[in-house]
């Protein structure tokens, strides 16, 4: 194999925030994947495109897959083997191939079972980082996630109310992200713990970015999918317990 493939960390949202050395691959590339939804019955989204986009970067170098938004893995897997399928091919014939992930390709996201499905195959990936999307949050506020030797605990929506009770009775900083996942607990758990300190955040680094920390106000506004709370102990400061 001639070509090479990367896996590009995008960042959160907010294209100034996408690193030196991913915004120089993504110029270099011949061909970039980007995943795509479709928002009503023809009409197709893509966050990482806008991205790209908003960079300068050839849009005819663009190849969308749409992801379909199902619970089914069997539909996703299929569109997986046939994204890994091209990109196999570019790279087998001498291009330089990205594929591209919000926040950091590494945590989190999607993008993960593509490469495992490569490295399966015995195809090398290259990954650059980006920032995470609570961490971007975090500085839009300047909050201070957590600090010095204070633990944190990220939980990827569909958090139980033991976990979140077990990790804030010990001090922990909980980062939940895609909170709808876990709606029902989440606000059942704020409901009754109006002592600790809650800060919500939607669609962080765009448009159509939202932030509050404002007990009653995040308590009836609707999550939406891309969104993320962090709630801090309200004994944040005193000696975490083991």
């Amino acid at each position: 194999m001639n070509g090479k493939i990367t896996g590009v960390s995008l960042g959160p949202g907010e294209p100034e925030l996408i690193t030196v050395k991913a915004l120089k691959t993504l110029q270099a590339a011949d061909v970039i994947f980007c995943p795509a939804t479709l928002r009503g019955k023809e009409e197709r989204e893509s966050k990482a495109a806008r991205i790209l986009e908003a960079l300068g970067i050839n849009t005819a170098k663009i190849r969308f897959f749409l992801v379909p938004m199902s619970t089914d893995r069997t539909a996703v897997n299929k569109v997986y083997d046939e994204i890994c399928k091209e990109m196999a091919e570019c790279a087998g014939a001498g291009q330089k191939v990205s594929l591209t992930a919000e926040g950091d390709a590494c945590f989190y996201s999607s993008a993960h079972y593509i490469f495992e499905k490569l490295q399966r195959l015995g195809i090398s990936v290259k990954m650059i980082a980006g920032v995470p999307a609570f961490i971007a949050a975090g500085a839009s506020v300047g909050l201070h996630i957590v600090k010095q030797r204070e633990r944190m605990l990220v939980i990827p929506g569909d958090v139980s109310a033991e976990e979140l009770e077990s990790a804030l009775n010990r001090g922990y900083t909980v980062v939940i992200m895609k909170v709808p996942l876990g709606e029902e607990i989440v606000r059942s758990y704020m409901a009754h713990h109006p002592e600790e300190h809650y800060f919500y955040f939607e669609q962080v680094g765009t448009a159509a970015e939202y932030i509050t920390s404002v007990y009653a106000e995040i308590l009836k506004h609707p999550f939406t999918y891309f969104s993320i709370l962090v709630i801090q102990a309200a004994k944040r400061h005193k000696n975490i317990t083991k």
